[in-house]
């Protein structure tokens, strides 16, 4: 074949290998790529996913995870000194310093659910991330759903841990009865993760939204210590139904089987009410956000 021929003939186009499949970050960040999947299945892959990679995140930051361990213990011990100091003396103590032990419990998983969506979606958004999120096959609304399973029980296992250290500090033992206190803790949990949905979605659109944190803190810490009976209404709000029943657990000793049907189903609708609201402020700021653009902006 001669040198014209050779030219004139046509090149064939080299073949380049199939573009990978858009693996969602949270999977990279695990260190495992997966095929997508649905269903049972794949709300278990993430959430594991989710899991590894807050694991990995622990470990790797471990001086932040050990300066916010002190740094709750911390306010914890100020918290017991102040309370021994002004009712030591007082008969009542022992049961006054049950119910603080408790109710610090409950203030710490409060504030770790509010604040854990707005944080991760600021978190991913800084990374460059967040836009892969939204076009993950779960989507981002399920990726918080799942990623708010996995660490409800990786924080209440972190919180089971610091709760006897406490009570190992106050020298106040409490009624640990894991089968009423895990699904007292998720159903009270739930309607905070209803508030922190709501703040995701606004932190999608205005970006910061750090600073309800240091307001709800007091909030929260109103609705735990204000005693029901005093204002009633409180019953409808997130959180204050549901310490009280933690209380009866924790400090009375009460079961949950034996707790009336009515306060644990009121509970239940009332927490399951406020993360569907939470869920809906989520999608509207979403679907906000993908209008105008303001996904991928920090």
């Amino acid at each position: 074949m001669d040198a014209g021929a050779a030219l004139q003939r046509p090149i064939a186009a080299p073949q380049l290998p199939a573009p990978a499949a858009a693996v969602p970050a949270y999977v990279l960040a695990a260190g495992t790529r997966v095929q997508p999947r649905t269903g049972v299945a794949g709300a278990l892959s993430v959430m594991g996913a989710m899991l590894r990679m807050s694991v990995i995140e622990a470990k790797r930051y471990y001086f932040n995870s050990l300066v916010r361990l002190v740094s709750l213990y911390a306010f914890f011990f100020v918290v017991f000194m102040g309370a021994w100091t002004t009712m030591g003396d007082n008969p009542t103590f022992g049961a006054s310093l049950s119910g603080i032990v408790v109710g610090l419990m409950v203030w710490m998983l409060a504030m770790r659910a509010y604040s854990d969506h707005s944080n991760r979606l600021n978190m991913e958004a800084t990374q460059g991330t967040l836009e892969q999120l939204a076009m993950s096959p779960i989507g981002l609304a399920r990726v918080l759903v799942y990623n708010m399973a996995a660490m409800m029980f990786a924080q209440m296992g972190f919180m089971f841990v610091f709760l006897v250290l406490m009570m190992a500090t106050t020298r106040q033992w409490l009624h640990l009865d894991v089968l009423s206190l895990v699904p007292l803790l998720i159903l009270t949990m739930l309607g905070v993760h209803g508030m922190g949905m709501a703040m995701g979605g606004l932190a999608l659109v205005f970006k910061r939204v750090a600073a309800t944190v240091g307001i709800f803190q007091y909030v929260f810490l109103m609705l735990i210590a204000v005693p029901i009976d005093k204002v009633p209404v409180l019953k409808f709000l997130p959180l204050s139904w549901g310490a009280l029943l933690i209380r009866r657990v924790m400090v009375d000793g009460t079961s949950i089987l034996r707790l009336p049907p009515g306060d644990v189903l009121f509970l239940a609708a009332n927490s399951l009410a406020y993360f569907a609201v939470g869920m809906l402020i989520f999608k509207m700021c979403e679907r906000a956000a993908r209008n105008r653009g303001m996904l991928g902006h920090y």
